[in-house]
Order: C-alpha cells, then structure tokens, then sequence
C-alpha cells in the first residue's frame, strides 16, 4: 500500500482541489462544521471552548444524569428540531456521492434529499429504549417532555446551544423524565454517546465505500471531508484508510484538522460555498 501525498503546496489549493474533484467518484464524510450555515453550532470552530459531552457510563449511572440530560435536551431539540438544510446540504445532494457518511445526527443531508447515507452516530429524530428497544419519534416524547415539565422552555429561552441539541444549562433540579411508554424503562436518544462504539454494520459500509476509491478496473475516486476537524477515530479511520490506499483526500475546514497530514489538497473555506462551486463544476461537466 501506497500513502496519499500530503497536502500539496500549489498557488490555488481551491481550484486545484476542484479540478481533482470534478470527475471523480466520490465518497463524502461530514462534520459538524457542515451544519453551521444551518444555525447549529459546531464543536471546534476557531474561537469555540472546549466541551466534554455526556458519557454513555455518566448517563447509565445516575438519573440525576439523565436529568440533566433531558432537561438540556428538551430545549436543544425544539431549536435543532427547526434548522433546515443549507447551500452544503443541497449541494450534496445534487452531488450525489457513490456514500455520503455524516457525523451528525441533525438529519439535515436526509432533509435535502441525499440518497446514499449513513449516519455513524445515529439521528437525533429518534429515541430507543434500553430495555425493551423499542424505538419512537424524537416528537412524541417532546411532547411528553413538554407536558410533565410546563413552562421549562420559556423560563429558559435565552441559554445558549450546543451542537448536539441541547444547551447550556447547569441547574436541572426538579425536572420530569418520562420512562419508556412501552415498558417502563430507560429512554436515550437513538445516538452513539461518547463511551459508545459506532455499530460495526454502518463502519463496514463505509470502508467498502472508501475502499471502492481505490480504481482496480475502474476509474480512482476522491475522498472529500467537509466540515470536520477529524479530532476523533470515528471519522478519522475514514481519511486513514484513504491515503494508506494511496486514494486522494481533499479536506475542507475552517480549522485545522487532525487529518491535515493526509490530505492530498487543504482548503481553508466555508462548506456552503465551495461545496456549491463543486457541484456547479460537476454538472456543467455531465451537461
């Protein structure tokens, strides 16, 4: 196995990285960055603290996690649950990837119409039992949320949000969880928490996707990260896996990124944008 090359010095990365990807098959990986054109917040943009969210050890433990948990959620989800796709998402959309593998939960790339997805940590749309495994609409329970802790939204209207649907919030106290409908137990949003391993199914789709890139007989594709800093494995393997195949890896971030090594091309710009150039530039060459 060969490594891709590290990011190539060249006068105009963004051009350069859009003549590689103009024709290539692709395969696409999403970061939180993707959706901040959306009004979700991301978690390492410049200038964002650091955040360490729930543990899934934290929130089995203890219900007063859990509490917290809700309480925070409960409002996050009302104003994640609002956010509509962007110019990136549409522009995915039309793009057409052979996959399209987001990080998020946020549901948005489904939203714009994106055909070939997997969502590695789950959608926050939906809610499983631990018990029983019965799995709900994210809505049903907001409602319930809304009538065991009434007026909770409006009291807290003004905190700030976080990019997993919930917010900052650091008294919790008093606030009602709803056990599962079903059965009676513990409710979790249908995600993969921290602590969490990504299900093996939805990782093996991916690498045969990256590993398709390849060639062999066919034509090499193109690995594009939009709007990831990379800074965790579940994400990162992705890039890994790209160049020790010697497939090319055009990485695009405001931020730097643990996979910057690896990339064949950087681009330091906004997804909405350069994601719209490619898929203007992919059209005119289908036309």
């Amino acid at each position: 196995m060969t490594l891709a090359p590290a990011a190539t010095p060249v006068a105009d990365p963004d051009a350069a990285a859009l003549d590689l990807l103009a024709a290539a098959p692709l395969v696409v990986l999403t970061g939180a960055g993707l959706s901040t054109d959306s009004g979700i917040p991301d978690y390492r943009g410049p200038g964002r603290r650091v955040r360490q969210p729930m543990t899934i050890q934290e929130f089995l433990a203890h219900a007063s996690a859990r509490q917290r948990y809700w309480a925070r959620s409960h409002l996050g989800w009302a104003r994640m649950g609002a956010a509509g796709p962007n110019a990136g998402h549409h522009a995915l959309a039309r793009i057409d990837p052979e996959l399209l593998i987001t990080q998020n939960v946020d549901g948005l790339h489904e939203a714009a119409g994106s055909r070939r997805v997997v969502a590695l940590h789950g959608r926050v749309a939906e809610v499983v039992c631990l018990d029983c495994g019965d799995v709900t609409a994210r809505t049903a329970l907001q409602e319930r949320l809304e009538a065991l802790n009434p007026g909770w939204a409006q009291r807290h209207a003004q905190v700030a949000s976080n990019p997993d649907g919930d917010v900052e919030l650091t008294e919790t106290g008093g606030f009602v969880v709803p056990d599962c409908e079903a059965c009676g137990g513990v409710v979790k949003p249908h995600v993969v928490f921290f602590g969490e391993n990504v299900p093996k199914q939805r990782v093996a789709r991916c690498y045969d996707a990256v590993d398709g890139l390849a060639g062999g007989a066919g034509t090499t594709g193109a690995l594009l990260v939009a709007g990831s800093s990379l800074t965790v494995m579940s994400g990162l393997r992705f890039v890994r896996r790209a160049a020790k195949a010697g497939t090319p890896v055009v990485i695009v971030n405001r931020g730097a990124t643990r996979g910057d090594d690896l990339a064949t091309y950087r681009v330091h710009a906004g997804c909405s944008e350069f994601l719209a150039r490619l898929a203007e530039r992919r059209a005119s060459l289908a036309s």
